[in-house]
């Protein structure tokens, strides 16, 4: 399954908090699960909660990242 097949159905269960995760990287990174939204770009059309889903879930993955690495030492 490819990647876009994937986020199809889950899109549609709720566009506003999908985000997107990508793994293998030595840093945390997500994005909004809708993409670039190249096509509304500077119109004043863009809703701003999948990118705050986005950046909450990228803030509570590096609190969970130091307190897994305070708990080591």
């Amino acid at each position: 399954m490819y990647h876009d097949q994937a986020m199809i159905p889950l899109k549609l269960l709720d566009p506003y908090s999908l985000v997107n995760v990508t793994l293998g990287l030595p840093f945390i990174r997500t994005s909004p699960g809708h993409g670039t939204a190249f096509d509304i770009a500077g119109k004043n059309l863009a809703d701003a909660r999948p990118m705050f889903s986005a950046v909450k879930l990228a803030a509570e993955m590096c609190l969970r990242e130091r307190e897994k690495k305070k708990t080591k030492h």
